[in-house]
């Protein structure tokens, strides 16, 4: 079965991280993504190390397989005329840079789509088109959003994702918007503009929490590992490390309750519903942490699933990719430098029937595929 996006030539100027984490999940849905670099030692993140495999950056892999690349240097005529050519003939152009910068260039999307009305031009900045151009960091990002200050410690300093979540967030919307404008193309043979910007992406996560404020008045405040609106549902501390515990209602608590020995804690009056849980968090963390702090998480976790209660481990992230490559959820190309040696990186997050989880095509060396896509685009 051919991929999906099988034949959509996409012109790829994103840099860094949040456009070409975009651009990767839509060659590993089969587009011919072209990765234009600069002159200048490439794409930022070819650098961005240690840790380094055989020369190149581990970063710099974990978003660029699938892709071919090309150098153009957008400050000479002769490069800028060169791109303008490839966008005449590619399905999606796609860019990072901040507003006003491409068409500074002469290669804005009102020009580029003039000349190719079938074109899907869609740009990535950190406040969208209209809205400014300073520079869209992914910790300027997220704290602008307001969620580092519902995360950390109650009584600390507020804390930001340890994943890079602004730009990956931005990444996924710039996969779905192009998507978007591939099917409305398909039916009406128009191409159109889509604006990305990083802050809206970060405000969307905010769902429940920007509900509480918007409609009941209620400012989310920082709860360390509890959640606002349900409880128990956190991590509980046991002799070698976490279990997360999910009782998301009452005929769950009556299970907990069973499972550790204290049946009548059902039926305790300052426990008999989630809002009243909630209310007495603190006394009824009171009872359950010591009991989960007598055996391993292990043992927790297999004894709660006994009684059908939701319960996982807490691990590290080595853990964590272990457990994937158990599951078959790492996927492997060969070195860009040395075909001998193997890369590992993580696959696409969804199956979709008969499409490989991964593109087959390598990260690219720099500028490798130079005479190959103008031969392959322009002959």
């Amino acid at each position: 079965m051919q991929p999906p996006l099988d034949g959509i030539r996409i012109l790829d100027f994103g840099r860094v991280l949040s456009a070409p984490y975009g651009t990767l999940n839509l060659a590993d849905l089969g587009a011919d993504v072209v990765k234009v670099e600069s002159p200048r030692g490439g794409d930022d993140t070819r650098s961005f190390g240690p840790p380094f495999v055989d020369d190149i950056s581990s970063y710099f892999l974990s978003i660029n397989r699938g892709k071919r690349s090309i150098v153009l240097d957008l400050k000479e005529e002769g490069d800028r005329n060169l791109a303008r050519r490839l966008a005449g003939v590619a399905d999606v152009v796609v860019e990072n840079f901040r507003p006003g910068v491409m068409r500074r260039l002469g290669l804005g999307a009102d020009g580029l789509r003039q000349e190719n009305p079938r074109l899907i031009y869609a740009s990535l900045s950190g406040y969208g088109q209209d809205r400014g151009t300073e520079p869209g960091y992914d910790l300027m990002m997220q704290g602008l959003s307001g969620i580092p200050s519902i995360t950390g410690p109650v009584e600390g300093a507020p804390y930001k994702c340890g994943a890079s979540i602004a730009d990956l967030v931005a990444g996924m919307n710039l996969t779905q918007g192009i998507l978007a404008a591939l099917y409305r193309r398909e039916r009406t043979g128009r191409g159109g503009f889509v604006d990305v910007p990083m802050i809206d992406g970060m405000l969307s996560l905010l769902t429940y929490h920007a509900s509480a404020y918007l409609n009941a008045g209620v400012a989310p405040r920082r709860m360390g590992n509890g959640h606002p609106s349900i409880h128990p549902f956190q991590p509980y501390e046991c002799t070698n490390g976490y279990i997360n515990i999910c009782i998301g209602n009452d005929r769950l608590f009556a299970l907990l309750s069973k499972a550790l020995a204290h049946p009548e804690w059902s039926e305790d009056f300052r426990f008999q519903s989630n809002p009243l849980r909630v209310e007495h968090r603190r006394e009824l963390d009171e009872l359950l942490e010591p009991i989960f702090l007598s055996q391993s998480k292990e043992y927790w976790r297999e004894h709660l699933r006994g009684f059908s209660i939701p319960a996982e481990l807490v691990v590290s992230i080595p853990e964590a990719l272990d457990g994937a490559k158990k599951r078959g959820r790492i996927t492997s190309h060969a070195h860009p430098k040395n075909p001998k040696k193997k890369v590992y990186t993580l696959p696409r997050p969804f199956s979709l029937d008969g499409v490989p989880d991964a593109a087959k095509r390598r990260a690219p060396r720099l500028d490798e595929h130079r005479e190959e896509v103008l031969r392959d685009w322009l002959s």
